[in-house]
C-alpha cells in the first residue's frame, strides 16, 4: 500500500546536531546546503545514519522476506521517521506497525495508510484516536485482544461509532507480557467477540516471541500460534472480508518465526507479517549479536551475505582530558542508549590533521559511565587525544537513540549531508 508522505518537511531550527540554516529550509534542500560532517558544519553532539548501509539493511531484509513468501511490517517505534517509513514501503513492505494510537496518528498524518498496532487498545481517548482514522476508507488498521474486558470495552465504543475494527488475538506465555496464555483465557476472549459481530472483527492471530529466549520455546510457541489459527479458520470465527493475518518477530528472532511459519495452510487466505524493526539502523550490541546467529544458522541469511550493518552513529566531541587516563566527550544520557551498553568508540578524527580522514579508535578506549551531557571515557597515558577531536560512537539498542533526537542526518560515505530524517516521538 503506497505511502503520500508531504514533501519536504520542515527543519526543526531549534533541534540539535544541526548546521547554521535558514528557518525556512526544508529536509528537501539540506544536500544542497554542502554540509560536511567533517568539515565542522554541523553541531556536535549528532546522530547520522549511513546512506549506504541503510540501502543495504533495507534490501537485505525485503530479500530475506520474500525468500520465504511473508510479509513485513517493520516497527516504526524503533525511528517513528516518516522519511524512514517511507522508505520502508517504498522497498517493499506491507505496512507499518506500532504501539500506541498517538504513533499511529502521526504515521497516518505522513501518509502511512496500513499499520499493524501491536497492542491492545485501551482507554476511550485512544479509541477516539482510531476511529476518526477509520473514516478514511484508504486506512487499514489492525490492534490486538487478550481479555473479554478489552473485547467489551472495544465493542460498546465501535458499535456505537457504527465502526468494524479488525483485531487479532494475541498469545501470551507464563511470565511473559500480554496475550492468552491458556485454552480457558482463549475462549472467554471469543464468546466476548461473539457479542459483538459488527464491532469487533476478529482477523487473526499475533504473538511476540521475544520474551523467550530459548529457541526451542519460540518455536513450540510458534507452533501454538499456527495450530490456533487454524483452529479459528476451521471453526469459522476469522470474519475479516481480507485475508486472516499471522503475524509475529521481533528484531532478535525473525528468522525462526520465518522459518516455522513460511508456507503455512490454513484453508482460506492468510498474510503472514513480520514485524522487527531495528535492522534499517541495525547496531554493534544485542542486534548484532542476534544477526551473528542468524548468519551462522540462516540459509537465507548465509545466501545474502553480507548481512546487516550498523549504520546508526553519534558524533561528538573530545571536551576535557583533565587526567592522563581519562578523557571527557560531550555525549550523554541525552544523546545515546546506555540501556543494552554504553556506546563504542569507531572511530576518531581530528579537524585540520593530516591525514584529513578519520582513523580507528584504539581499541583500549571505552566508555565507563555517562551523565546527563558528559561520558567518561578510559585512556592510556600518552595517548594521542586532544579537546576537539571527533569522535564516532557505534550503539546498541537503536531505539533509545532515535528517541533522543527530533532529527538524524543522512550521510554519504564521504561524511557530506544528504538529508534529514526527522521524529515523531
Amino acid at each position: 500500500m503506497a505511502t503520500s508522505l508531504p514533501t519536504p518537511l520542515p527543519l526543526d531550527a531549534d533541534g540539535k546536531g544541526l548546521g547554521l540554516f535558514d528557518p525556512a529550509c526544508t529536509n528537501a534542500q539540506v544536500a544542497d546546503l554542502g554540509w560536511n560532517l567533517l568539515a565542522e558544519d554541523v553541531s556536535l553532539p549528532v546522530a547520522v545514519l549511513s546512506e549506504s548501509r541503510v540501502r543495504h539493511n533495507l534490501q537485505w531484509m525485503q530479500q530475506f522476506m520474500e525468500a520465504y513468501r511473508v510479509k513485513l511490517a517493520p516497527h516504526g517505534k524503533t525511528t517513528m521517521s516518516p522519511t524512514l517509513f517511507r522508505r520502508q514501503i517504498d522497498s517493499g513492505a506491507w505496512g507499518i506497525t506500532l504501539a500506541t494510537a498517538p504513533q499511529t496518528q502521526a504515521a497516518y498524518r505522513h501518509g502511512v495508510r496500513r499499520v499493524l498496532m501491536a497492542n491492545q487498545l485501551v482507554g476511550r481517548a485512544n479509541m477516539a484516536i482510531i476511529a476518526n482514522l477509520l473514516r478514511d476508507p484508504e486506512f487499514s488498521f489492525y490492534c490486538l485482544v487478550d481479555s473479554p474486558a478489552n473485547v467489551a470495552q472495544l465493542g460498546a465504543f465501535f458499535e456505537a461509532a457504527g465502526q468494524t475494527l479488525p483485531v487479532l488475538i494475541e498469545l501470551g506465555v507464563t511470565g511473559g507480557r500480554n496475550g492468552v496464555r491458556d485454552d480457558a483465557q482463549l475462549q472467554a476472549v471469543l464468546d466476548e467477540l461473539a457479542k459483538w459481530p459488527g464491532a469487533v472483527a476478529l482477523a487473526g492471530v499475533e504473538v511476540y516471541e521475544g520474551v523467550l529466549q530459548e529457541e526451542s520455546a519460540i518455536r513450540a510457541f510458534l507452533a501454538r500460534a499456527a495450530s490456533t489459527l487454524r483452529a479459528l479458520a476451521d471453526a469459522g470465527r476469522l470474519h475479516q472480508a481480507g485475508p486472516a493475518l499471522l503475524t509475529g518477530a521481533g528484531s532478535a528472532w525473525f528468522d525462526v518465526v520465518a522459518e516455522a511459519w513460511s508456507g503455512l495452510e490454513i484453508g482460506q487466505p492468510l498474510d503472514i507479517v513480520l514485524r522487527p524493526g531495528c535492522y534499517l539502523s541495525h547496531d554493534v550490541g544485542i542486534y548484532r549479536s542476534a544477526a551473528e546467529r542468524i548468519g551462522a544458522h540462516n540459509p537465507v541469511a548465509q545466501r545474502l551475505a553480507p548481512g546487516l550493518q550498523p549504520a546508526l552513529q553519534v558524533w561528538a566531541y573530545v571536551q576535557s582530558v583533565p587526567e592522563a587516563r581519562r578523557a571527557i566527550v560531550a555525549l550523554g544520557k541525552r544523546d545515546a542508549a546506555f540501556d543494552a551498553g554504553l556506546p563504542v568508540p569507531a572511530t576518531v578524527y581530528r579537524p585540520g590533521a593530516t591525514p584529513d580522514k578519520p582513523r580507528a579508535a584504539p581499541a583500549h578506549w571505552k566508555l565507563t559511565a555517562m551523565m546527563d551531557q558528559h561520558a567518561f571515557m578510559d585512556i592510556e597515558a600518552g595517548d594521542d587525544i586532544v579537546v576537539g577531536d571527533m569522535i564516532a560512537f557505534d550503539i546498541s539498542h537503536p531505539c533509545l537513540t532515535f528517541d533522543k533526537w527530533r532529527q538524524i542526518l543522512m550521510i554519504d560515505d564521504d561524511h557530506n549531508v544528504t538529508g534529514v530524517a526527522k521524529t515523531y516521538f
